[in-house]
Order: structure tokens, then sequence, then C-alpha cells
């Protein structure tokens, strides 16, 4: 066992492409309409969704100082 070296791996020929098509990606990306619909719905419909869902609940549910059997519903 002395003077191998395990610690280093093969080079896999997948693993070297899978990391320079991920480094490279910025370089390559183009606007299609599934993308743009995936970058809208990430970056307008989910935020909206949270908002609407924080906006309906606020005040609703207090969490502290509660005990067993009490409910966390406040209006």
């Amino acid at each position: 066992m002395a003077g191998l070296e395990h610690y280093r791996m093969s080079m896999d020929p997948a693993i070297q492409k899978l990391g320079n098509m991920t480094t490279n990606r910025h370089k390559f990306f183009r606007w299609t309409p599934r993308t743009a619909r995936i970058t809208f719905m990430y970056a307008i419909v989910v935020p909206a969704i949270f908002t609407v869902v924080a906006y309906t609940t606020d005040g609703k549910y207090e969490l502290r100082a509660k005990r067993k059997g009490d409910l966390i519903k406040e209006f």
C-alpha cells in the first residue's frame, strides 16, 4: 500500500465534458420560448404566490408562547 496514489481518480471523459459544459454554459445560452417561460415563472410567478400567501395570512397565526391544546389561530 505504501507508495500507491489512491487519492487520484482516473479522468472520465463524461465527467470532464460535464464540467466543461457547466463552466461554459453562459457562453452557449440562448433565449428560447421555453427558457423565457421558466425564467418568468421563477422570477415573477413564484415570488408573487409567496407574497399573496404572506399577506393573506399576516397576523392570523401566533406561534409564540403556545402550550399543548392552545389554538394557533388568533382571529
